[in-house]
């Protein structure tokens, strides 16, 4: 199979379980429901969210039928491109143990670019609303205000997205390991 193909299909697969996983963190960081990107991803996973909250209910704030779901999607993944590498299925626990790493590398990598976009953003655009910006803000504040307050303040100079940054790259290099 084609190179190029390999990748369009992985960037599908990677899109889909992040859509899935961005409705858990917008309900775990209580970010804004009525924000215009929120009401777009619960629209688009609704369909799919909906009849599993039936029988996997939310854990106090945490919807955990959408990180079934996302989780689901990577081990779909790890078959689709098994199969087409080898033209043969993966034994299921390994297979159950990638798609897990796959889905949390989904995750520190939307953490990752989530920090660089607002680390800019500040700089170029400050003061400035924008209803990504605002919910992206929303989503990073549960893991940046621990730090804020552990580190020193430096005036205006925020400190915290490095540190979470220099954090989610550890983690990611540790999943990588894991994972091949």
């Amino acid at each position: 199979m084609s190179q190029s193909l390999m990748i369009v299909l992985d960037f599908l697969f990677r899109l889909a379980a992040l859509l899935f996983l961005m409705r858990f963190l917008l309900q775990a960081s209580r970010a804004d429901f009525y924000n215009p990107v929120s009401q777009a991803v619960v629209k688009a996973t609704d369909t799919i969210c909906k009849p599993l909250r039936l029988a996997i209910k939310p854990f106090r704030n945490l919807d955990l039928a959408s990180v079934l779901v996302a989780w689901l999607i990577s081990v779909g993944s790890v078959y689709a491109f098994t199969l087409l590498q080898y033209g043969s299925a993966p034994s299921v626990f390994p297979a159950l143990w990638a798609g897990m790493i796959k889905t949390l590398l989904v995750l520190m990598q939307f953490y990752k670019w989530t920090i660089i976009i607002m680390v800019v953003a500040s700089f170029v655009a400050q003061g400035s609303y924008h209803p990504a910006l605002q919910l992206l803000q929303q989503i990073l504040e549960p893991i940046m205000a621990p730090v804020r307050k552990v580190l020193p303040t430096l005036g205006p100079l925020d400190l915290s997205p490095m540190v979470v940054l220099l954090a989610i790259i550890l983690i990611e290099d540790i999943l990588m390991r894991s994972y091949f």
